[in-house]
């Protein structure tokens, strides 16, 4: 089969060979395996952070987002067919989906959104899946819940940011607080629906106090949690909760102390990593998502379309990516 891989971390996106086209064998569906023909993808950081820092054995298929259809199904596949259409982000210790063909367990993996092509639906899966487990698995809001009080969303004009104010704002009673520094990315939050949106060029505290807001409830960081962390702990209240997903250098939880706040990190890929006992959530979460979507409660978070899933256009997809201007997902296309 096609596919772009890499084989060499570490190259810069303007190297030909930090991402190739190449030819690799076809794949074969395990027991509870579906076998994809891939329509559409999205890409994110991780894949970019994975090309850089990680060095694989082999020629590896980097991408997780993905949206096609079933070809072929493992033995003890319970909840799909042959020709059905499904979205899912995959399984990091897996080839990815920059491929024309992609194997995901079932568990992990959703019947696609009917409503929307194949390339605004490829713009949900991983970050729909991470900002779901963000806001009512690690925070444990309850859905219908948090009147009252507060989230500070830290970079809610990328990915996550995006499709996680949507929840929080169509699923919660949450007051919704958006971060952005640039007129175009802080009226992209707006119209996904942020009550408020302030700008993390700046002192975060000033502009919180004109919204008539002293301290927020819960904070999620999304981007350069490091370079706010002073900041966050002064805004949260006693009590409150920070949650992350980047990677800081480091993160000293000394200073939470003296609030009783509480620390919860959220990775998309645990629950398929070490195959936890609730590993189908994603696939009940994915399920959910698809369905509010074709209920017009979610929209597409798709920021830039770059074509054809070719070697060269995810080479400009990573670039820009790696320049830390885009706005929503970047997604492409099979040819």
């Amino acid at each position: 089969m096609k596919a772009v891989v890499y084989d060499k971390a570490g190259l810069s996106i303007d190297d030909p060979r930090a991402l190739y086209d190449a030819e690799l064998p076809r794949l074969e569906p395990g027991a509870r395996d579906l076998l994809v023909r891939i329509d559409a993808i999205a890409v994110n950081p991780v894949d970019s952070k994975l090309r850089l820092g990680v060095q694989p054995p082999g020629p590896r298929v980097l991408g997780w987002d993905a949206v096609g259809i079933v070809e072929a199904v493992g033995a003890e596949v319970e909840w799909f067919k042959v020709g059905d259409a499904v979205w899912y982000a995959g399984d990091i210790t897996r080839q990815g989906s920059y491929a024309e063909y992609g194997l995901v367990d079932e568990r992990i993996a959703g019947h696609a959104p009917r409503t929307l092509s194949a390339a605004d639906a490829a713009a949900l899966p991983l970050t729909g899946i991470t900002a779901w487990e963000l806001l009512f698995d690690r925070l444990r809001i309850p859905e219908g819940g948090g009147q009252g009080q507060s989230l500070l969303i830290i970079g809610a004009s990328g990915g996550v940011g995006s499709i996680l104010v949507q929840l929080a704002r169509k699923l919660t009673g949450l007051t919704v607080i958006g971060t952005a520094s640039r007129p175009e990315t802080q009226q992209w939050v707006r119209e996904r629906g942020a009550h408020h949106v302030i700008d993390h060029s700046v002192a975060l505290q000033p502009q919180l106090a004109a919204a008539g807001i002293a301290q927020v409830d819960h904070v999620i960081s999304l981007t350069h949690t490091d370079s706010y962390y002073t900041q966050i702990v002064e805004l949260l209240k006693p009590q409150g909760q920070l949650a992350l997903i980047d990677d800081p250098a480091t993160l000293d939880a000394m200073p939470l102390k003296r609030k009783s706040i509480s620390l919860h990190w959220e990775f998309m890929f645990t629950r398929s990593m070490y195959r936890a006992a609730d590993l189908a959530e994603q696939h009940r979460l994915l399920e959910r998502v698809a369905a509010l979507i074709d209920e017009g409660v979610l929209t597409t978070t798709v920021g830039l379309h770059f074509g054809e899933m070719t070697a060269a256009n995810l080479r400009l997809a990573h670039a820009a990516l790696e320049a830390n201007k885009t706005v929503g997902k970047i997604v492409l296309e099979r040819g």
